[in-house]
């Protein structure tokens, strides 16, 4: 935001400006938008007075200026020994100039110059004036806390800044702003604005001279000698210091020496996480080691508290990852470049050639040669252009030597930029003729760390009952950690930052990586939770795939509307909406989809911005955690996704019960969710979206394709043996096609191949677990108890592992459990209906509590539409099943939750609507 001191009336700009003679003193970037926007305006720029050449590479204003024919001085200097050059001062006069104007001048020009125009002399500073006069002003903003910055536009006098105001300007400081945030975002595009602004008010005679006043006034030293630029730890507490350190950074850069070695400190931010682990090292002047962990250096202030900085330079100007100090060969290896690769090399250098104007080879160097934070932005613009390739400031400042800056392009191309060497205690097996590793910890802000109590989770392959291996189990106090880790990179880290096309990226990149990996997750989802190698390939990991894709195209697609509303006369108003993400957002998820429930709701809830903290299944969590592995490699910055394994009852439990969490999205049992529900409530009336238990009806009519209905029949039952939330809980067979229908079905379920799940011929593997597989038997025995008709199976197979036959009841009448309740597993449940009794058949499908999924078969499609409209289901099918699509929404009635999960509509559970009001 920016609010003008001075307002004028809209009257007073309403007549045409009177074009001006104008010379312009100064240079930079800023002062070729300035000229540039003067002339726009209709303004004569009569000269352009710059600084001389460096090498061969003239400043940006003098290029601008030449173009258009305009006289250009290179004056070195303009006074010798205090006194005005005379030669100087007459080449100057000779352009007949009405008024200077010095949007950014490093050189002291005389008053004999300043006052010789009609109109005098206008300078921009960046600074509130009287508030940090001097040419480091909006360094000591920074270093002294400043909640506001700004610039002023005033009248030169023989003073240091302390002319007459004409303008200024203001603007928040954030806490993470830098000199180049602040200028990039505010002091750059509002300071060529107001620059002209301030031409046309002269020209129309309504600008202002007010004297500045004394009160608050400050003088502060440059920062170009080096003893201002040392950090003296015992003064400071930590956010002072990091004041201290983004105040310098980049230019010229907050020093110390560490374990005797003198660097320069860049990539402040206040630590509020846990004390990482990590190397520990000695800093001059502070009161205990700093530590080097993965993130950057850890720093403390005299309070104790901590900074964190990303990045160290060396005397000589070479910058370097903090995470990195203390350890040698950190520069990139030699790569060999591809031919494409050799002509991108090609195209940059000839951009650095452009920007420096001057020869490169392998060894130059972007800053030695001339180059300043505003080439910096050039340089990033102009491979964003010509080479398609988004980088960072940050990248060109870690390889300043040409030779350095492509290597780091090549590699950003490729994919492998990210620069995270992802190091922890894998699991390695040989399963399906590959070599699998996977992590068994915690993952918490980026890092792969073991639990606090010590307890482990026992990972069993259901195929063979054998230990795959033992995980760690994350404890309340793990999970407050993970929390605290969301929160801080919602709040302040990288991914706040990050506008939402960049997002879309990432996610797109991690999407990539699935799929470079689908066939180590499918193995893995087969040995973990015993689903069909060949359906987790498709469908497991398949749709995990393109469920991240298609949320990732979502990203920036995400907006509010306008809203008309009742004006407040004589004024006008303006409504908007804005949609935000919530914040830090807990998931729970479940064990028949290990891999595709967590992708589906963190998909959506990282999409609309926002932080995660997941439970994946307590008996399954394998392919989550491998997912976590990809989530480093794809470049998601620390703490946007931790993923903690663990008990329901414990870890589960802690997230729904954490105040810090503002959402929850579970998928689970009926009484489950309800226990979450109250916990959410409880807690801090957390947003909830909970998909349920089912008991989904299935109604087919004697006028369907038989064919079909039989085929899909089987499928919407038996899919995923069974373990499958939209399960096709009980099956309504009208009368006149009921025997032949158990029929076909008996037959076509004979048929089934059991077996080891990584046999591609297998069709149907192990229950995921033995707790669930014993259920199942309970299950059964309860319906043959209570009258209902076992047709078949029933049992487990006699061999090693949780294998249960495809099981198929009739006669299940409507007061019996199996009508009522779900089994969760292969069992078929078959009612009759007399013929032609629709609303019949409706009532006792819809009497039930559950109301996730539901599907009716007929040729008549005035019956499908009755039964669509009249069942009470989220999802009903209509001569399919199972028909899901990451662009359709999913989800229940009734106790079968609320909320969706896929399509547009997910993103809103993730998101909150802010309604913004304007008079004007």
């Amino acid at each position: 935001m920016w609010t003008t001191i001075w307002i004028l009336n809209r009257e007073t700009l309403l007549f045409q400006v009177a074009n001006m003679k104008i010379a312009i003193i100064g240079q930079s970037m800023f002062a070729g938008e300035v000229y540039k926007s003067l002339k726009r305006n209709g303004h004569e720029i009569v000269a352009v007075f710059t600084i001389p050449d460096k090498g061969n590479r003239e400043d940006s204003v003098a290029t601008i200026a030449k173009e258009d024919g305009v006289k250009v001085f290179k004056f070195p200097r303009w006074r010798q020994k205090g006194q005005a050059i005379p030669e100087v001062v007459e080449q100057y006069k000779s352009v007949d100039a009405e008024l200077n104007v010095l949007p950014f001048c490093s050189q002291y020009i005389p008053m004999e110059v300043i006052n010789h125009p009609k109109y005098q002399s206008i300078i921009y500073h960046p600074s509130l004036l009287p508030r940090h006069r001097g040419v480091s002003s909006i360094n000591w903003t920074l270093i002294q806390g400043d909640r506001k910055a700004g610039f002023s536009i005033f009248w030169a006098d023989d003073g240091l800044d302390t002319g007459p105001l004409l303008l200024q300007r203001e603007c928040e400081v954030y806490p993470n702003d830098t000199v180049d945030s602040l200028y990039n975002r505010f002091m750059y595009p509002e300071g060529i604005k107001a620059m002209a602004e301030a031409v046309d008010m002269i020209a129309n005679g309504t600008a202002p001279k007010e004297p500045q006043p004394e009160e608050g006034a400050t003088y502060d030293p440059s920062l170009s000698k080096k003893e201002l630029c040392q950090i003296h730890f015992d003064q400071l507490t930590g956010e002072q210091l990091h004041n201290f350190i983004r105040g310098m950074d980049k230019v010229p850069g907050a020093w110390t020496y560490i374990e005797g070695n003198f660097v320069r400190l860049y990539g402040s931010r206040m630590w509020t996480e846990p004390v990482s682990s990590g190397k520990q090292v000695l800093i001059e002047g502070m009161s205990q080691p700093a530590i080097v962990h993965q993130d950057g250096l850890l720093l403390y202030g005299n309070d104790q508290k901590l900074v964190n900085v990303q990045t160290l330079a060396t005397d000589d100007g070479r910058m370097f990852k903090a995470s990195k100090f203390g350890q040698t060969g950190d520069s990139k290896e030699d790569i060999e470049l591809t031919e494409e690769e050799k002509i991108l090399a090609q195209t940059l250098q000839t951009i650095w050639a452009g920007i420096l104007n001057t020869g490169v080879s392998e060894e130059t160097d972007f800053f030695k040669s001339g180059a300043g934070s505003m080439d910096v932005a050039r340089l990033v613009e102009e491979v964003k252009e010509k080479c398609k390739l988004e980088l960072d400031n940050e990248d060109v400042y870690m390889a300043t030597v040409f030779g350095e800056f492509v290597k780091t392009v090549v590699l950003k191309q490729r994919g492998e930029s990210s620069g995270t060497t992802l190091v922890y205690d894998e699991v390695k097996i040989f399963a399906n003729n590959m070599t699998l590793t996977f992590p068994h910890q915690l993952f918490i802000n980026n890092q792969f760390v073991d639990c606090t109590s010590g307890k482990k989770l026992r990972s069993i392959n259901p195929t063979t009952e054998e230990l795959i291996c033992e995980v760690e189990s994350a404890s309340v106090e793990d999970v407050d950690t993970a929390v605290r880790c969301a929160k801080a990179a919602f709040e302040d880290g990288e991914w706040a930052r990050m506008n939402s096309r960049d997002r879309g990226r990432l996610i797109f990149k991690l999407a990539d990586l699935m799929e470079e990996h689908k066939e180590e997750l499918a193995t893995i989802e087969a040995l973990d939770s015993g689903a069909v190698y060949t359906l987790a390939l498709k469908t497991h990991v398949g749709m995990s795939i393109d469920t991240w894709r298609y949320f990732a195209g979502w990203c920036d697609k995400i907006h509010g509307s306008t809203i008309p509303i009742n004006h407040a006369r004589p004024n006008r108003n303006l409504t908007f909406t804005k949609k935000e993400p919530i914040g830090v957002c807990g998931i729970v998820t479940p064990w028949n989809y290990p891999l595709m429930m967590v992708s589906w709701k963190m998909a959506a809830c990282i999409a609309a911005g926002n932080t995660v903290v997941l439970k994946p299944a307590q008996v399954s969590p394998l392919t989550a955690l491998k997912l976590a592995e990809l989530v480093v490699r794809a470049g998601f910055p620390p703490g946007v996704i931790n993923i903690l394994p663990g008990a329901g009852s414990l870890c589960g439990q802690a997230i729904a019960d954490h105040p810090l969490v503002r959402k929850l999205g579970f998928t689970g049992s009926t009484p489950i969710g309800m226990q979450i529900m109250k916990s959410c409530a409880v807690s801090n009336l957390k947003k909830v979206s909970l998909e349920l238990g089912g008991k989904s009806p299935l109604i087919i009519f004697s006028d369907c394709d038989l064919d079909r209905a039989v085929r899909q029949g089987m499928s919407g039952v038996f899919f995923n043996k069974g373990e499958n939330c939209i399960a096709a809980g009980r099956l309504f067979i009208e009368e006149s096609i009921h025997d032949e229908f158990v029929k076909r079905v008996v037959e076509e379920v004979k048929k089934i191949k059991i077996g080891d799940p990584l046999d591609r011929s297998t069709s149907h593997g192990p229950q995921n677990h033995k707790a669930h597989l014993d259920k199942l038997i309970e299950y059964c025995d309860i319906g043959v108890k209570e009258g209902a008709t076992l047709v078949y199976g029933g049992k487990c197979l006699q061999r090693p592992g949780y294998f249960f036959e495809p099981t198929i009841f009739t006669n299940a009448e409507d007061h019996m459990y199996i009508a009522k309740e779900e089994s969760f597993g292969p069992i078929m449940i078959i009612s009759m209906f007399k013929n032609g009794d629709i609303d019949g058949v409706l009532k006792r499908a819809n009497s039930t509590e559950f109301g996730l999924a539901s599907g009716v078969f007929t040729r008549d499609i005035s019956k499908a539409l009755y039964v669509s409209e009249r069942i009470e289901a989220g999802t009903c099918f209509v001569n399919c099943y199972n028909k899901t699509d990451v662009a359709a929404p999913f989800g229940g009635f009734k106790q079968s939750g609320f909320g969706k999960d896929l399509g547009e509509e997910a993103l809103n559970e993730y998101l909150k609507t802010k309604c913004v009001t304007i008079e004007y």
